[in-house]
């Protein structure tokens, strides 16, 4: 006769514990409502459909990649040979640089955002001052703080590196001048080329979301506990998916989140206040004569809105790889995602704006669900990402 002994106190604590968020014994899956269903079918697909920098002919031609890639190493740009794009945009940290605030040839105001994925961003740079990536690529380039390069440079780097010559013949029919304008936007257009390409992989998330929309239960369960706990409060009580939404994980707009915008005592970042005003005056975004994209690329630029409220506010940055992208905010002022979930839990009403939606109420975050949203976050990542490389380009033919 078989006798009925109890199960062991830490096995059936967590057995009830997995009840009590909402698990099926049999399968490790959370019960996701139709709504919560709903909302994380929005988060995909990934990869998305191809997209090209906006007014870039060059954009998905390979020869121009190549280029691009070539001038995104390129530290000779700079006047003392110390800084390339990659000296911030480093590849093996997502295309960040690990620092709270970036480092050029002075200290500068903000953190270096990820690389991985600006293709699909509606605007480029912490306060969407460039309408795409090659207007993005001509800032850093000659700002004086950052490379301090000048059209005079670019030429003569490029014409005294037969490699480098030969790709930029191939891409452009003529070597570069050595002080024209020209010879700026074609270098940032051959930069907004290789950025264009930098999409990242897939991820757990993506493989989860993709099962249940297929119904698959078994490959669904694969998700880890954590993982799905965390995922039905992102879409849940805690809201993040009003902003953090679609298969970028942003709605690639700015808001502001309550964290302090003080440069240093007395100096503010305006954020998207100064971005809008960067943008409508610079003379390389997508309504000037340099942009070779159709009128309607140009659409967003040219019906921009400035307004008081964008003072302080900052662009809703990709979610994708964010585990990998430490320090986080505009500028590095939060060390880890702990601290960005600390934030949230303990928001500050007083430090919003008072105009606006309001949607950001403190979530009040136990331990658990801590946890639970740090797994979740981690299953951003593209497990690959951060091993990524360019890959080795043969010589230019022709090039001697």
């Amino acid at each position: 006769m078989r006798v009925w002994r109890p199960l062991p106190a830490p096995v059936l604590a967590l057995l009830l514990a997995g009840l009590a968020h909402g698990a099926r014994a049999d399968s490790g899956l959370l019960d996701f409502t139709p709504d919560e269903q709903a909302r994380i079918q929005q988060h995909g697909p990934w990869p998305p459909p191809p997209a090209t920098d906006p007014g870039n002919r060059w954009s998905g031609q390979a020869q121009a990649v190549a280029l691009g890639q070539r001038l995104f190493f390129e530290r000779r740009l700079s006047p003392d040979g110390r800084f390339a794009c990659a000296s911030c945009h480093q590849p093996g940290r997502a295309y960040t640089d690990g620092r709270a605030r970036s480092q050029g040839r002075v200290a500068l105001d903000r953190n270096a955002p990820s690389v991985w994925n600006a293709v699909h961003e509606r605007w480029q740079g912490w306060d969407g001052a460039a309408d795409s990536l090659w207007s993005q690529a001509i800032r850093p380039l000659v700002d004086p703080r950052e490379m301090a390069s000048r059209p005079a440079r670019v030429a003569a780097v490029v014409r005294r590196d037969a490699d480098l010559s030969c790709r930029w013949t191939a891409v452009f029919g003529a070597p570069p001048r050595y002080d024209a304008e020209a010879t700026l936007v074609q270098a940032a257009k051959a930069l907004g080329a290789f950025n264009a390409t930098l999409v990242s992989g897939r991820t757990p998330f993506d493989d989860f979301r993709d099962a249940l929309a297929r119904g698959d239960r078994q490959a669904a369960a694969r998700y880890p506990l954590a993982a799905q706990r965390g995922l039905r409060l992102f879409v849940g009580r805690g809201q993040c998916h009003l902003c953090h939404v679609g298969p970028m994980f942003s709605n690639g707009e700015f808001a502001d989140i309550g964290v302090p915008f003080f440069v240093r005592p007395g100096v503010v970042d305006p954020g998207r206040h100064g971005g809008i005003q960067a943008l409508q005056a610079s003379a390389h975004n997508l309504l000037s004569s340099w942009s070779d994209g159709p009128p309607e690329a140009a659409l967003k630029t040219r019906h921009v809105d400035l307004q008081h409220r964008n003072f302080g506010e900052f662009k809703v940055p990709s979610l994708r790889n964010v585990a990998r992208t430490a320090p986080y905010m505009h500028d590095g002022q939060l060390p880890t995602l702990d601290a960005v979930l600390q934030h949230y839990s303990r928001l500050n009403m007083d430090r919003l704006h008072a105009d606006g939606e309001a949607i950001l109420q403190p979530l009040r975050l136990t331990t658990d669900e801590t946890r639970d949203l740090r797994a979740f976050l981690h299953s951003l990542s593209d497990p690959a990402a951060h091993r990524w490389r360019p890959p080795k380009l043969p010589p230019c033919a022709g090039s001697g």
